[in-house]
């Protein structure tokens, strides 16, 4: 097998080819370029024999539509299979609808890693471009496997070992990193605190601009990097800061050099902060299934699809999250009473200008997701909410 089986075909198609061979594992990555003949070959002998005594080769043959549908009905995790947790599953929603960055902050064992887990499940399914995209960067590092086009948003969740490199992406020979490989998908950093300070500050870019660019002495080379950023961590070493019955209750120090890994920039860049509780045994002792993500995904859908239609003009906007402080103030217009609680809050939370941004743009989401046309008081309150976290004793 080679690397970037797919980037290759497509080239020879922009320059005119109309077959390419290759090796037989890489044939159904290239076969989904269209107008393209694509041959896999296991042994070499196979090309001398069809250049020299014109043996065909059998072209490799891909239906897109159906690998869109396979992978779409392979999904291992689903919402349903979450008991209690309400709250975070609607905030979880609002995350997928408007492509939101969120933290979950809980104790062990309350479901935070059980909830990243399905958040692909109500994303919206990826277009045919979104595809290309994906596979494109997993072709180049090859991590493709089998079925050719990646059709499922990748959820990455890499270890807390990961070195700065691993994440974003460079080497002698620059390669994608872990931010690169989730493009179009969920980047999942599980115990946040945990990953090496100098590692999570070279992300703040990335989340900024989404495309990360690796420069070396003779060349330099861009990768996308639009993800959702999903962390995860306890509210102390111990995992119970706020228990006061716990025998492990970490200490003021403790709690000091624990939240110290995290910067205030790196906390401003996430949108959405949610506490995850601990699940009481009467919700977990529930024979009845919660809403199942097929039903969130539907809502998630067509709050991304009154999305697309206000950004139409904007190939390089898709939803809320991605964008810009001019298209904040001519999509999140604020009446009176709504800009005077805005006010308030920014002035009780002490907020910086980038929250006031990344509040708006999760209000604009929680108004999509109810088909309202403005902003309305209501919507703000629960962006608001979501940005309190950080100053109610957890984060500072």
């Amino acid at each position: 097998p080679i690397r970037g089986a797919l980037p290759i075909a497509l080239k020879a198609k922009e320059e005119g080819f109309k077959g390419f061979i290759l090796p037989e594992s890489n044939a159904e990555e290239a076969g989904i370029v269209e107008e393209l003949l694509v041959f896999g070959v296991k042994e070499i002998t196979e090309v001398t024999a069809f250049f020299d005594k014109n043996i065909p080769l059998k072209p490799t043959k891909v239906n897109i539509a159906l690998q869109f549908k396979r992978q779409l009905d392979l999904s291992e995790h689903d919402f349903s299979d979450v008991k209690g947790q309400e709250g975070v599953k609607r905030c979880m929603e609002i995350a997928a609808a408007g492509g939101h960055n969120i933290i979950l902050i809980g104790p062990p064992g309350a479901g935070k890693t059980m909830l990243a887990k399905r958040l692909p499940s109500i994303l919206p399914p990826m277009n045919i471009e979104e595809a290309l995209e994906t596979t494109k960067i997993h072709s180049v590092v090859g991590r493709i496997k089998t079925g050719g086009l990646i059709c499922r948003r990748p959820f990455r969740s890499p270890h807390h070992t990961i070195s700065d490199v691993a994440l974003v992406g460079g080497g002698a020979y620059p390669q994608p990193g872990e931010i690169s490989l989730s493009h179009n998908g969920v980047l999942f950093l599980d115990e946040l605190p945990e990953f090496k300070r100098g590692v999570l500050e070279v992300m703040r870019q990335p989340l900024e601009d989404r495309e990360v660019t690796i420069s070396r002495a003779r060349f330099t080379v861009s990768y996308p990097c639009s993800f959702m950023l999903v962390a995860s961590m306890n509210p102390s070493p111990s995992g119970f800061f706020n228990d006061s019955s716990s025998p492990s209750r970490s200490s003021a120090a403790e709690m000091q050099r624990y939240m110290g890994k995290i910067s205030g920039p790196l906390l401003d860049r996430i949108d959405l902060h949610i506490e995850v509780s601990p699940v009481p045994f009467d919700k977990l002792a529930e024979k009845r299934k919660g809403e199942g993500s097929a039903e969130i995904r539907n809502r998630v859908t067509r709050a991304r699809e009154h999305q697309t239609e206000r950004f139409k003009s904007n190939t390089k906007v898709h939803y809320n999250a991605q964008m810009s402080t001019r298209q904040i103030r001519n999509h999140c217009v604020l009446d009176a009473a709504s800009a005077e609680l805005l006010k308030s809050a920014m002035k009780r939370l002490n907020l910086s200008a980038r929250a006031y941004d990344r509040i708006l743009k999760v209000s604009r989401t929680i108004a999509d997701l109810e088909a309202k046309e403005n902003i309305e008081a209501e919507h703000l309150a629960e962006a608001i909410q979501y940005r309190s976290l950080d100053r109610e004793g957890w984060l500072g």
